[in-house]
């Protein structure tokens, strides 16, 4: 198989990455990133002698480099994204511009050069917006609350519309919060596991009641892999693995892994437009295509706990050393 991974050099895109190469011997990637601030060579530094494995420095959004990618690929997945909610609120022009126009890139190129190529959007539970009570399906209506999501909802569209008007073998995976090696440090939990081994202070916005369903990166790479290879043209697929948790479980379990006191919690104002719960159903997935997370929350936590512990040299380049002696939260952007 000769596979186009974009955004390969992100959290999740650079798991799957390993995951294919470790499972399929025949598989040859080329993993295209813009290197903007959640990309990390190092995630993929080791494979660097990897023959089965290729890295091209480029933007999904130039339709002229979208339509040489392309050409020669027997699928695509688009892992490309911009993602922090926060930082969509401050700035949401680079999301307009990576998670719909860079879609619309990728889709054209298919149409024009590859139709016959199959492809995986890698979505987010995000685009349902929040629900109080039972968990969003395929079949949901979209009520995005932030310009991330609302750019990731816009990005899906095309992507319905171009496997039904043009025929494309297109299908697209929303999946829940994701956790485990190799998250950029903005994110909440390996924020948590930095700033508590730091003795600093841990900020939880409003009560920390939010909800959220979390998922370990590696199962939701194995879910990935088998829509690629067995999804149905069209269709979406709900990644979760049922493991719903507030914000403030999330904080407390995580300093007790790490024998801290929860005195260093630390309340923050809310942010605008937060979702109160997020839920999925994968009944789909699961029935389909048999996939089923195979790690419980309990153990992939500590296992990601551990991974951070162990790997400071991966982390401390991309937090700010002079911050870590201080309260507030910054990264080198």
């Amino acid at each position: 198989m000769r596979l186009l991974v974009t955004g390969g050099l992100g959290f999740i895109g650079s798991n799957f990455i390993r995951l294919m190469l470790d499972r399929h011997e025949d598989c040859k990637i080329l993993n295209v990133d813009a290197k903007h601030y959640g990309s990390n060579a190092s995630n993929l530094a080791d494979l660097k002698d990897d023959k089965r494995y290729s890295f091209l420095e480029g933007d999904i959004a130039d339709s002229a480099l979208a339509s040489d990618l392309v050409r020669n690929m027997d699928a695509v997945v688009n892992f490309a994204a911009e993602t922090h909610v926060d930082r969509s609120i401050s700035r949401p022009d680079s999301f307009l511009h990576s998670n719909v126009v860079g879609v619309y890139s990728l889709l054209e190129a298919l149409r024009h050069h590859n139709p016959l190529a199959r492809f995986v959007q890698i979505s987010t539970d995000e685009v349902y917006g929040d629900i109080l009570e039972g968990s969003f399906t395929e079949e949901s209506a979209l009520l995005p609350s932030s310009p991330y999501s609302a750019s990731k909802a816009a990005g899906d569209v095309f992507v319905l519309a171009y496997a039904r008007t043009f025929g494309l073998e297109a299908m697209i995976t929303r999946c829940t919060n994701n956790y485990g090696p190799y998250q950029f440090p903005e994110k909440l939990i390996p924020k948590i596991i930095i700033r508590a081994r730091e003795g600093l202070k841990i900020p939880v916005y409003g009560t920390g009641q939010n909800v959220r369903d979390w998922i370990y990166v590696m199962d939701h790479c194995r879910a990935v892999e088998q829509v690629l290879l067995r999804g149905r043209k069209g269709e979406i697929y709900n990644i979760s693995a049922g493991e719903e948790k507030t914000n403030l479980f999330i904080v407390k379990t995580i300093l007790d892994m790490l024998g801290k006191d929860e005195r260093s919690i630390e309340f923050v104002e809310d942010r605008p437009g937060h979702d109160a719960r997020y839920s999925l159903n994968s009944s789909k997935i699961r029935h389909e295509l048999g996939w089923r997370p195979k790690r419980s929350f309990q153990e992939a936590l500590r296992m990601t706990v551990n991974w951070y512990l162990q790997n400071s040299d991966w982390f401390r380049p991309l937090v700010d050393d002079k911050i870590l002696s201080a309260t507030p939260w910054r990264l080198k952007w």
